[in-house]
């Protein structure tokens, strides 16, 4: 079994998608230059007709994957920053995630998002940002965020093939990485909807969210060396959400702490929370807690950013509390 980077996961998932079909193709600021890496090798291969460098203009080139989409082909529009997903929502809310509904069935709009998330990186507020959750609130989207290679493979491979409009999150920091991770040859995909059990455990479940993963892991490798076993899950994808596997879990740990990086207010880790509550409340012994980005814009001053956004330290803390522990 091959060993990939997070980048080269995703950069073999669309070199694989764009020679299955045809009807593929990417569109974007720079996509022919391979910015972080990502796109490397595709307009060499496919030609500039399949990977068409845009105008710096996200309402423009979004509606015009729709458009696409809606005539039978399989855009994938590269959005470059999270932030800028606020140009483009009208054709993602209110075309891509509603003209299927609107037109009874008669089409569909087959559109990935890949959108580059997240702080880290002092890009500041403008830059930084995890909006992730406001896209769980739209019917007609899909929302993903892989953590790993063989998910950012997988997942984005299941993606392309949706005939939904899919939100397709990854976060920066994750293309930095140059650990590698085996991923399956031929043809990988990984199912929407379905949660994964990074580690087993019975004293508390911890949820994370993409690039929060590696923190929910350290967190509990720490707590282990003191006897506290914690079950990691990540989710994968957010929309629709695997309400079952995390609920299990809770009903064996009877503790439950969410870590993203969006801001905690109605954030992804509230929604999950309320789920919990609604199917499993009598199971829980502590309050749920959770680990999110402070209610504030996200800082350019590294030492600035680092206090805003949750940390292996701060997951640990929040475990220790809700099992009524202390260091």
């Amino acid at each position: 079994m091959p060993e990939l980077t997070y980048v080269e996961a995703l950069n073999e998932a669309l070199h694989e998608e764009m020679a299955r079909d045809e009807k593929v193709f990417l569109m974007g600021e720079d996509v022919a230059f391979d910015y972080f890496g990502v796109c490397s090798g595709l307009a060499d291969r496919f030609g500039r007709d399949r990977v068409r460098d845009t105008p710096i203009c996200e309402l423009g080139f979004t509606g015009a994957g729709v458009g696409a989409a809606m005539a039978g082909f399989r855009p994938i529009v590269d959005l470059r920053f999270m932030d800028f997903t606020t140009y483009a929502l009208d054709p993602i809310v209110n075309q891509a995630a509603k003209l299927r509904y609107m037109l009874g069935g008669q089409l569909s709009v087959p559109m990935v998002a890949r959108i580059p998330s997240g702080a880290g990186l002092q890009y500041g507020a403008t830059h930084g940002q995890s909006l992730e959750a406001w896209f769980m609130q739209v019917p007609g989207l899909k929302v993903l965020y892989p953590s790993c290679a063989p998910d950012a493979k997988g997942l984005l491979k299941t993606a392309v093939r949706d005939d939904n409009p899919v939100m397709f999150i990854e976060h920066r920091l994750l293309y930095a990485q140059k650990t590698k991770q085996a991923v399956p040859e031929g043809d990988h995909t990984t199912p929407i909807g379905v949660a994964d059990v990074k580690r087993a455990g019975a004293d508390a479940t911890i949820v994370g969210i993409g690039y929060q993963m590696g923190h929910c892991l350290e967190a509990a490798e720490a707590l282990a060396g003191e006897g506290i076993e914690c079950e990691v899950i990540d989710p994968r994808s957010l929309s629709p959400l695997d309400v079952e596997t995390i609920t299990a879990s809770v009903r064996k740990t009877s503790r439950c702490v969410i870590v993203e990086e969006g801001h905690l207010r109605s954030g992804v880790g509230a929604e999950i929370s309320a789920a919990i509550q609604e199917a499993v409340f009598e199971y829980l012994d502590a309050p749920i807690g959770r680990v999110a980005a402070l209610m504030a814009p996200i800082p350019v001053q590294t030492k600035l950013e680092k206090f805003v956004l949750p940390s292996t330290e701060k997951v640990i803390a929040a475990v220790r509390k809700t099992l009524g522990v202390s260091a």
